[in-house]
């Protein structure tokens, strides 16, 4: 007999996190293996915000947080989201977690009745689906189409919302695409919603400042205030401040909605490291100048990628608008053999052969419900980027048929 709860047999573990650890048993093995595969900044965290982290400890701030976050770190969340997003809450509407993702299930453990449908769009960070099925819903994925930069249609939104809809998740930029929603494209959104009073919005915008061309960033509680009573606005410092192992996301919506959510983190992990949290004070009132220049070095980085990896047989690759990563379709390597004689029947074969053949780990499309498609984060040394896209056009020369 199983351990396991039925529900278990619905999830399956992370497959960026998956892969990305047995990339590095590989490495420990001996193997030069390059990681695309996970999200995470090769800058390090920025000086201040590691001196105000020593600061903390050295000045005895390591007990117990409050459960929503210090009354410090909220204040400079309400401060930023009225500064950079034209958003007002107060901090009884900002909920700090364990990192973004918590920010989430919190907010799905706490809403979600069985049959209570999300609907997410297509290519769709990893965790979503499961986080849904987790917590008792149904995941509703809408393929978005490619030719439109992988945006959510107010169409496909249309066509999408049942009487059991109880969510649409935004991610804006996109994971993995890039995607990047403008303020007109949420406005088309946000008219569909407004049909449909019982549907709720949870916007991730951990990518907010990882945009290229110097085009604006847009949220949809900025864009339709209206909405705001029923919209979750989800982001983090893990991201453009490079802080992901300090684990600090959070969350701002009605109060209502944080309360629940806030029951739900009383009773898995309480509160946020208290340590990381005064380190998230320095890092949203601090000098922000660093993020303009770490968002040069990805943008040159993902030129690099694309020119490089668009000139590899059977792929094709666009840039993306935001975000570190490229959706790139492999569709063109379906059906070739390897050298050894199998057979490329889909991506996930397709990235097993990179990763065996040439040592670089990619994340599958399917994983992201969109296939046929593999992710490259561009997250890293641009040496180890530029070997890396070599590997893979020499992987794709090798096959044939």
């Amino acid at each position: 007999m199983s351990i396991a709860a039925r529900r278990m047999s619905r999830i399956k573990a992370s497959p960026a996190a998956t892969i990305s650890a047995k990339a590095m048993e590989m490495a420990r093995a001996g193997r030069d293996v390059i990681a695309l595969s996970a999200g995470e900044p090769d800058f390090g965290t920025p000086d201040p915000i590691k001196i105000a982290a020593i600061r903390a400890i050295v000045e005895g701030k390591t007990k117990y947080p409050p459960l929503t976050g210090i009354p410090e770190l909220r204040e400079a969340i309400c401060r930023k989201l009225d500064r950079e997003n034209g958003l007002r809450y107060t901090p009884e509407q900002v909920l700090v977690s364990n990192g973004g993702k918590q920010v989430i299930y919190n907010a799905l453990a706490a809403t979600l009745d069985p049959e209570d449908e999300v609907v997410v769009p297509a290519p769709f960070w990893v965790s979503y689906p499961d986080m849904a099925l987790l917590a008792g819903g149904t995941p509703v994925a809408v393929a978005a189409d490619a030719a439109n930069g992988f945006r959510l249609t107010a169409q496909q939104l249309e066509g999408a919302i049942t009487a059991r809809t109880k969510w649409l998740i935004l991610n804006n930029p996109g994971n993995p695409s890039g995607a990047v929603y403008s303020a007109r494209d949420l406005e088309g959104l946000a008219a569909v919603l407004r049909r449909h009073p019982h549907v709720w919005v949870l916007t991730d915008d951990i990518y907010e400042h990882i945009i290229y061309g110097g085009g604006p960033f847009s949220t949809i509680a900025q864009v339709a205030p209206d909405l705001r009573g029923r919209t979750l606005t989800m982001n983090g410092l893990s991201k453009a401040y490079c802080m992901t192992g300090w684990r600090i996301g959070y969350g701002a919506g009605p109060k209502a909605l944080i309360a629940a959510m806030s029951k739900v983190q009383s009773q898995t992990t309480s509160g946020a490291s208290s340590i990381s949290q005064w380190a998230g004070v320095e890092a949203l009132d601090g000098d922000q100048t660093f993020i303009r220049d770490n968002v040069a070095v990805f943008e040159e980085r993902r030129d690099l990628g694309v020119s490089m990896l668009d000139q590899a047989e059977g792929l094709s690759c666009s840039a993306p608008k935001g975000a570190f990563y490229l959706y790139v379709h492999c569709g063109g390597t379906v059906g070739r053999r390897t050298p050894d004689g199998g057979v490329i029947e889909n991506d996930g074969d397709f990235a097993k052969y990179l990763l065996d053949r040439g040592g670089v780990a990619v994340v599958h499309g399917e994983a992201f419900g969109l296939s046929p498609y593999f992710r490259v984060s561009y997250a890293l040394a641009t040496d180890r980027l530029t070997e890396a896209c070599r590997r893979i056009q020499r992987a794709c020369a090798a096959l044939s048929g």
